[in-house]
C-alpha cells in the first residue's frame, strides 16, 4: 500500500511538471510524456505510448488527460490514474483561474500579443516532433499511407467528423489485417 502511494505520488508530481511546463495542449505534451514516463521513469515503453494516443484521441476528452489517467493507472491503478491526472490537470487550473481575473489588462498589450505568437510557433513544433515520433514507430505501407491520406482529407477538407474517421481507420484495420492472417494461412 505505501509503495503505491509512493508511486501514486511520484506520478502526480511528474504529470504536474508536464502540465505546468508544456504549452499547446495536448499533442505538444506527447513528446514530454513520452520522454518523462519512457525515457526517464522506464514506466512503459515506447509501443504504450502509441497505444495510449491512439487511446486518448478516441476516447472522449483531453489527449493529456486520457494519457495521463492510462499512465497512472498502468503505474499504480486507480490512485495512480487520479493524481496523474489530478496532477496534469492542477496548472491548466491555476494558470487560467489567475489568467481570467488579469486578462483585460493582458489583451492590450503589444509585447504579451508578440510572446503569444511565439508560443504558438513553439507549440507548433512540438507537434511536427510528435507526429514525426509517432509516424517513425507506425507501421509502413501503401494501405497505410492511404488510410493516412484519407484521414487527413476527410477531417480537414470534408469536415467528416473525427469519431466517424477513427471508427472507419479502426475498422479499416480490422478487416485488413483479418485479410492478411487468411492470406498468410494459405
Amino acid at each position: 500500500m505505501k509503495e503505491n502511494f509512493k508511486k501514486a505520488f511520484t506520478l502526480f508530481l511528474t504529470f504536474l511538471k508536464i502540465g505546468a511546463f508544456t504549452f499547446g495542449g495536448g499533442y505538444a505534451m506527447i513528446p514530454l510524456i513520452q520522454k518523462e514516463v519512457v525515457e526517464k521513469k522506464k514506466w512503459i515503453t515506447d509501443e504504450d505510448i502509441l497505444e495510449i494516443v491512439a487511446i486518448a484521441e478516441s476516447t472522449p476528452g483531453p489527449i493529456a488527460i486520457n494519457s495521463a489517467t492510462f499512465v497512472g493507472f498502468r503505474v499504480a491503478g486507480f490512485w495512480g490514474a487520479f493524481f496523474a491526472t489530478l496532477g496534469v490537470v492542477l496548472p491548466s487550473f491555476v494558470i487560467i483561474l489567475i489568467i481570467s481575473y488579469i486578462l483585460n489588462e493582458f489583451q492590450s498589450i503589444e509585447a504579451v500579443k508578440y510572446a503569444f505568437n511565439g508560443i504558438r510557433a513553439g507549440v507548433l513544433a512540438l507537434i511536427l516532433k510528435a507526429l514525426y515520433t509517432m509516424y517513425k514507430k507506425c507501421p509502413k505501407g501503401l494501405a497505410s499511407y492511404i488510410v493516412m491520406a484519407g484521414a487527413f482529407i476527410a477531417t480537414a477538407f470534408l469536415n467528416v467528423p473525427i469519431l466517424a474517421v477513427i471508427i472507419a481507420c479502426a475498422l479499416f484495420g480490422l478487416i485488413s489485417s483479418y485479410i492478411a492472417k487468411r492470406r498468410a494461412k494459405k
